[in-house]
């Protein structure tokens, strides 16, 4: 299944037309700019300047017609942009090397767009960028492992400032990180349902107790956040496949495998839809954000040899193919779910001058079943036991979507140019 023959919103309906000749005025601003940027750095930080690359200078109008988000993977020789010893902010449950991973075959893929080349990630490049700005990752542990990915692509640049406890005294669920030499936050925000959530299970909370979910309020522990920041990243996905009651105006309205009778049964997909829609309808809500935010697609697990709970794991040591692959349903019912909604919100946004874009990492992470932590991985006060065929190990393919954030960024301020061009033209 290829999924860029699905629209991406942010591709084809949110990029201004904007003339040749408008183009080329860009570009020739864009170096006169960073030119003297790049001098007066060197005089004001410790730290080194962004080298001009020219490759990042070409026209706007071939970048559109790049799909990042279809390709494949190929093997790449140079290896991981860091490793367990030099990142020392890896937390145990990635840290597959830490605890006993030998074959490394698994960190010598790159990921190959089919019509172009993805950049490799440059962390002063993206310091540059979001100098004076701020990033939250909103959303479950997934979410979160990757901004443990960015920490590590960034670390080899500077080391930034734990301020969590400025904030909040939950130092797992919602943390926060410094960059004082680009005056640059980086947050994740804990919300593994988007909307508020409980547990009614009288038995307590575990792997596969039920929750109650209340799909038209959102979960204000990010929502009441988010307000602050330059840049939402937005997922969800693994957390609605345990049994779940669904609210909606205060009333039951339905559940997922809960099984108990007279209650009526409705899909993992039907709370996942309301989810995310309560999600987007709240930020396009919120009087004070003016920020972007992405949608980061479905990452799926890779479990084999039986569930997670009956013994699957994941022990592959290399990506699969194309020819290889086999695209279960509930992988693309998730996905499509999440790109009706994002649809919605990029045609609501552009009334309200919010703008919605889309980081599609599930056709590139289909492929590989050998990126997980499987046995090697350890999460505190969790049963290692089971196989963790969901996050993935850092290093590891994971790095990728914070290539295709870099690439996504790069191509905001191009945009935000071509706008201003555009409305002074």
């Amino acid at each position: 299944m290829k999924f860029h023959d699905i629209e991406h919103p942010n591709e084809k309906n949110t990029t201004p037309n904007i003339p040749k000749q408008v183009f080329l005025l860009a570009l020739t601003l864009i170096v006169l700019t960073i030119i003297p940027l790049c001098l007066n750095n060197d005089s004001e930080s410790p730290l080194p300047s962004p080298k001009i690359n020219t490759n990042d200078l070409k026209s706007i109008e071939s970048e559109e017609k790049c799909d990042v988000f279809s390709g494949k993977w190929v093997p790449f020789s140079q290896g991981p942009y860091y490793t367990n010893e030099t990142c020392d902010l890896i937390i145990d449950q990635q840290n597959c090397m830490k605890f006993g991973r030998t074959n490394t075959e698994f960190l010598n893929w790159r990921w190959k767009p089919d019509e172009c080349e993805l950049p490799l990630f440059d962390a002063v490049q993206f310091l540059e960028l979001v100098r004076g700005k701020s990033i939250a990752f909103v959303g479950d542990s997934v979410g979160r492992n990757q901004m443990q990915s960015l920490l590590c692509l960034l670390v080899g640049v500077v080391h930034p400032e734990d301020i969590t406890l400025n904030y909040t005294s939950d130092t797992i669920n919602f943390k926060r990180w410094f960059y004082a030499d680009y005056n640059f936050t980086l947050a994740t925000l804990w919300s593994p349902f988007l909307v508020r959530a409980s547990d009614a299970d009288p038995n307590g909370h575990s792997y596969s107790s039920i929750m109650n979910l209340y799909l038209d309020r959102v979960d204000e522990a990010w929502a009441a956040e988010i307000t602050t920041f330059d840049y939402v990243i937005i997922s969800a996905g693994q957390w609605f496949f345990r049994p779940l009651m669904f609210y909606e105006n205060d009333q039951l309205v339905g559940c997922f495998k809960c099984q108990q009778e007279n209650i009526t049964d409705l899909t993992q997909y039907y709370g996942y839809r309301k989810a995310f829609r309560t999600a987007f309808r709240t930020i396009l809500s919120l009087k004070d954000y003016k920020g972007v935010t992405f949608l980061r697609t479905f990452s799926p697990g890779h479990f084999e040899n039986g569930d997670w709970n009956k013994g699957g794991n994941c022990v592959r040591t290399k990506p699969f193919t194309k020819e290889e692959l086999r695209v279960d349903q509930y992988i693309m019912d998730m996905y499509l779910t999440q790109m009706e909604e994002q649809r919605a919100a990029t045609k609501e946004g552009r009334k309200r001058g919010l703008e919605f874009r889309l980081l599609d990492a599930t056709e590139a992470m289909l492929l590989r079943p050998d990126g997980h932590p499987n046995h090697y991985g350890h999460s505190q006060d969790k049963n290692i036991t089971i196989a963790d065929c969901v996050h993935w190990c850092l290093p590891g393919p994971i790095d990728t979507w914070n290539e295709f954030l870099l690439y996504m960024l790069k191509r905001e301020g191009q945009l935000t140019l071509g706008r201003k061009l555009q409305k002074n033209d």
